[in-house]
């Protein structure tokens, strides 16, 4: 076990014993500060030391030419001094090895999303458009708040909106918390230290009932003759588009009135049809062997889009400013202004959150206020006069 005052001078020309694949040189004036000699000219600086335990450890510092012996030397006096103090640099790196990158936990939890979410390629999505750019290559323990918190302020402030940029939040909050659950090495959530930014992403687009029938008209033209009975019965039903494209006649029941949902964004519903609807239904062709009730007449499966047909018509309908989910919220407000209640609405609609219905509750101020007077008179009435 050789050793030597280890300069720079010393480590440029310092060379492997003759006969021998590598010379430890030990330095005399640090403890446990080595270069490593080997035969074909490499050189290498290390710290060995004795952990807490009894067991020899070495730490490689670097390679000479790699790192400056000054920086070297440097290193080694750290490392001793936690080593000295008890603790362990060598475990320390083995640890910080250990612990995956953004990229590994979120594919695991995309392949969770998938065992439980209907829809796991919205999550997969967001990942990929808006996260993993970021914070793919980025280790776990290495993500802060402060980090987090300006690379979300930043999305806010590139317009995107602010429900997308909420959605970015919630999937990478997601994926930490997973990261946690699981209990892998260097998990934490440092969005619990950056506050959500509040929105209001509720569009009060409702149409009227002069808008709703220059609507229909404007679909009773389009070269797809099914668009007048999807914007029919979305009007009538309140649906979501992506329901209606891929419903089924085994789940109508004319006579009932009733259409059960299976497939829905909260839950399985049931959805009452008015006669209007019925109507529309019983004209509705048919072909054999296709199951759905509104299919591309080309191809007999769900359409795939709809897009072009939907603006030709709303734009001929001078309805530049609506989108198709309107027809959704659009329904909603003539059942309020009908007298439905919200909680009728909710249902009706699927809610799972009943905020959600509240968007329609000045809509049916009317009902409400009728509601109120008849109680008023109703108390006048049984108050004995003086």
């Amino acid at each position: 076990m050789p050793k030597a005052h280890l300069t720079h001078a010393f480590c440029v020309t310092a060379e492997c014993e003759p006969g021998k694949k590598k010379t430890d040189w030990w330095c005399d004036r640090l403890t446990g500060f080595v270069l490593e000699s080997r035969s074909s000219g490499q050189r290498t600086y290390y710290l060995r030391y004795t952990d807490q335990g009894g067991r020899a450890r070495q730490l490689k510092i670097g390679r000479f030419g790699d790192i400056s012996h000054e920086a070297a030397v440097k290193a080694a006096k750290r490392l001793r001094s936690e080593v000295v103090l008890g603790g362990d640099p060598l475990a320390v790196k083995k640890e910080k090895r250990a612990v995956p990158t953004f990229s590994t936990l979120a594919a695991q939890a995309v392949n969770f999303a998938k065992t439980y979410q209907k829809r796991p390629e919205n999550f997969e999505s967001i990942l990929r458009r808006h996260v993993l750019d970021r914070w793919g290559k980025v280790r776990l323990d290495e993500i802060t708040s402060r980090d987090v918190a300006k690379w979300l302020a930043e999305k806010s402030e590139s317009g995107l909106a602010p429900a997308t940029v909420e959605k970015v939040r919630v999937a990478l909050n997601r994926c930490l918390e997973l990261g946690i659950r699981w209990e892998l090495p260097g998990a934490h959530n440092p969005l619990k230290g950056v506050p959500r930014r509040p929105f209001n992403n509720a569009r009060n687009r409702f149409l009227s009932t002069e808008e709703a029938q220059r609507l229909l008209r404007a679909c009773e033209r389009s070269s797809n003759h099914q668009l007048q009975h999807i914007v029919g019965l979305l009007l009538l039903t309140g649906a979501r588009k992506s329901e209606l494209l891929h419903a089924e006649w085994k789940d109508v029941d004319l006579e009932r009135g009733s259409w059960f949902i299976p497939d829905t964004k909260t839950k399985p519903r049931t959805v009452p049809l008015p006669q209007a609807a019925v109507e529309i239904l019983k004209q509705l062709p048919r072909w054999d062997g296709c199951p759905y009730l509104l299919p591309n007449t080309e191809t007999l499966k769900p359409f795939v889009s709809i897009k072009r047909a939907w603006m030709t018509s709303r734009d001929e309908a001078r309805l530049g400013d609506l989108r198709i989910h309107d027809l959704r919220h659009s329904a909603a407000s003539f059942w309020a202004a009908g007298g439905a209640s919200l909680i009728t609405i909710g249902a009706v609609l699927g809610h799972a959150d009943h905020k959600s219905t509240m968007r329609y509750s000045h809509l049916a101020n009317d009902t409400l206020l009728a509601a109120v007077e008849a109680g008023a008179r109703r108390m006048s009435g049984s108050v004995p006069k003086s």
